[in-house]
């Protein structure tokens, strides 16, 4: 007899284990399924959480090394030990993970052990095991898009995952691919003594960001002696003793070369997580790129059957997925569970922060939409220059007729963090004259945001 659950999400990352924690508020039996031996997907163990305490070590040393003479701040035999950044991004993955399973024993969700395959719509079998439920959710997230002709051993050509347990400092690493993840793991080795390029087949980096931001952070990372070959595509890879091969030409066509690493990052993208469950068995429809369809309400095309987070449509983020958790489990106990995509920021966690949420200006040209621009550099923010952190500049753009916030981008200091006020007011409708009127700390970071704001009308203060 399968033992039975108002709702069973298969995988425990972000989306999965906040929409079993949600559900289980509600008053529902919950059960989530996860493979790994810890809980909290990709996320917790091998991607968000351990990256950021790598970034925020080797922005400790860099800083030491670079930045702290201008304060006063004299150090001598400058050095790092990178078994111990290592071991300190173990034990913050540790406490998160531990988090997740004392948040699951608190509400009284049942972890199931293994990896699952439907049986039928309303049930599934980890270990020989059958579950059934009402409800069951597919939440399995994403892994690293392989790259043809350049074989992953984790070792010499690595992903993410083995990017962030490296056991030494690449002499040379390449990095192919200038989205989020390749940007960020660049900038860890290059602050901790590598020389980096990074490798791009389109002529820009972070393709979905604002093009004046893209520009700024090239120049900015280029400034951290970060080297980038851009409209440049891999065609192959030969690993020999010392180190890695890698064959290059131009996008457009064009004479090909070769580049020498003894690293190599492969961060092209992700994909989703889907090929493993036997959806094929009960007819759950997925798009040419192996995303699960849904409906608004995250439902499949077989009833009873949903999905959120990397194996559905939308950004590859932990925060979307945590959205669509949270609302999924409401709509199944009757709430009006609902996903403002608008109002999805993205950030790449390097130093300075790249932030960004709603319409970049590319689009609203696209688009057709006619608007207003503010804009104000970190160079004039009192608090910025007592940091010394001047590099960058806030950039709204409002409706050039209702003066409503469209899209909200920061390269700066603690721009991840910023950018939650503009997340705020594009969820709430707020114009940027709303944005000007709020009165911001002085001196502080946001300060740069009001000024922004009030940049749109053409009425800076301090610029």
């Amino acid at each position: 007899m399968a033992e039975q659950f108002d709702v069973i999400i298969i995988g425990g990352g972000p989306g999965g284990y906040v929409c079993a924690i949600r559900a289980a508020q509600l008053g529902m039996k919950v059960a989530c399924v996860e493979k790994r031996a810890t809980l909290g997907g990709t996320c917790l163990n091998v991607g968000c959480i351990p990256s950021k305490a790598l970034l925020q070590s080797s922005e400790n040393y860099h800083a030491l090394a670079h930045g702290f003479a201008e304060h006063g701040v004299i150090a001598k035999e400058i050095g790092f030990d990178l078994t111990r950044m290592m071991g300190h991004k173990d034990e913050v993955v540790g406490a998160n993970v531990k988090g997740v399973e004392f948040l699951f024993k608190k509400n009284k969700v049942t972890w199931i052990k293994g990896a699952a395959r439907f049986t039928s719509a309303q049930q599934v079998e980890v270990a020989g095991a059958t579950y059934s439920a009402k409800h069951i959710v597919i939440a399995t997230g994403s892994e690293s898009v392989a790259l043809p002709g350049v074989e992953v051993d984790e070792t010499q050509i690595v992903t993410s995952t083995g990017a962030i347990a490296l056991t030494r400092v690449p002499k040379h690493l390449v990095v192919i691919g200038g989205g989020y993840i390749g940007l960020e793991l660049g900038s860890v080795w290059r602050r901790l003594g590598a020389d980096v390029t990074v490798v791009e087949y389109l002529d820009r980096l972070v393709p979905t960001m604002d093009g004046e931001i893209a520009t700024a952070f090239q120049k900015i990372l280029g400034k951290l002696g970060i080297k980038f070959k851009l409209g440049t595509k891999v065609t192959g890879a030969v690993k020999h003793e010392h180190g890695v091969t890698l064959a290059l030409e131009p996008a457009k066509g064009g004479a090909s070369e070769s580049l020498q690493a003894d690293t190599v990052l492969v961060a092209i993208g992700r994909r989703a997580n889907t090929d493993q469950l036997g959806l094929e068995a009960i007819g759950v429809a997925v798009d040419e790129r192996g995303r699960v369809k849904t409906d608004g309400h995250f439902a499949t095309n077989v009833p009873g059957v949903y999905a959120i987070g990397d194996v559905i449509a939308g950004p590859m983020l932990a925060h979307k997925a945590e959205e669509e958790g949270v609302a999924l489990a409401e709509l199944l106990a009757g709430q009006a569970g609902h996903v403002n995509y608008g109002a999805i920021p993205g950030v790449v966690y390097t130093w300075p922060e790249v932030a960004s949420v709603g319409k970049t200006e590319e689009e609203l040209k696209a688009d057709g939409i006619g608007y207003k621009v503010g804009k104000f550099p970190f160079m004039a923010n009192g608090r910025a220059r007592a940091m010394g952190d001047t590099d960058g500049f806030v950039k709204l753009l409002a409706d050039k007729t209702t003066d409503r916030l469209l899209g909200a981008h920061i390269i700066g200091p603690d721009a991840g963090t910023m950018i939650a006020e503009l997340v705020l007011a594009i969820e709430f409708g707020a114009s940027a004259e709303d944005v000007a009127r709020t009165s911001h700390a002085h001196p502080s970071l946001n300060e740069a945001i009001k000024e922004a704001a009030l940049a749109v009308d053409g009425r800076a203060l301090h610029i």
